[in-house]
């Protein structure tokens, strides 16, 4: 079996292909390590469903001000030129477009761009869509980073959902421990797989038809 990218590998991908001023939401768990690796000579403005836009890495030297903190409540700073919005404005970006990119996880994304990322439906889980749904109406791309299988080994990318949808159709890229898949109104594309891995092994462990771009690129893994 091929080596896997690890979450850190994942997110320094995913951070490397935002443009330059973008404004970007980052999810809840994987998402917020990808402020970790956003490249220095790029202006990217990220904002928060509580209210900040234009956070900052956390500093270990700063006294803890739980009102500074991101979707995975981890301790942020607030950058030079940054501002803080009260829940009505920060939705209303949300909400209106203003966001270029939202990066989400999923527990499950279709071939025709849908997620499912805020309920099993399994019994004792407690569902939380928090802003997802805002999210996913109004940002105008969405990425979404997660491991390719489930735990049993069970694909996350399907033909169609089974879990409740957070968003029909409106995923525009995926990023995954194994490659990364571009969704077309034509279908799956992969652009991208980690080295080691052949189109079949991946289309086996994927649960809907891919394509392999014809220039698709190897992304190296950890040792």
């Amino acid at each position: 079996m091929a080596k896997k990218l690890t979450r850190h590998q994942m997110a320094e991908l995913l951070a490397k292909d935002i443009p330059d001023g973008f404004y970007v939401n980052l999810g809840i768990g994987m998402p917020t390590l990808i402020s970790r690796y956003l490249p220095s000579d790029k202006d990217v403005i990220l904002h928060t469903e509580n209210g900040i836009v234009g956070m900052g890495p956390g500093d270990a030297e700063v006294p803890l001000d739980l009102d500074l903190i991101n979707a995975s409540k981890e301790p942020v700073t607030l950058l030079r030129g940054s501002s803080i919005t009260d829940h009505v404005v920060s939705f209303a970006m949300m909400r209106g477009g203003h966001l270029d990119l939202a990066v989400l996880g999923a527990f499950q994304v279709s071939e025709r761009g849908d997620i499912a990322n805020w309920d099993t439906g399994l019994a004792g889980t407690i569902p939380a869509v928090g802003g997802a749904m805002d999210l996913v109406a109004g940002a105008k791309q969405l990425f979404v980073i997660m491991e390719h299988v489930t735990k049993n080994e069970e694909p996350k990318i399907v033909q169609e959902c089974s879990y409740p949808l957070t968003g029909s159709a409106v995923v525009s890229r995926i990023y995954t421990d194994r490659a990364i898949i571009d969704v077309r109104k034509g279908g799956l594309l992969v652009t991208a797989m980690i080295e080691g891995m052949g189109f079949e092994q991946l289309q086996a462990m994927t649960g809907c038809h891919l394509e392999l771009c014809p220039n698709w690129r190897v992304l190296p893994c950890a040792s």
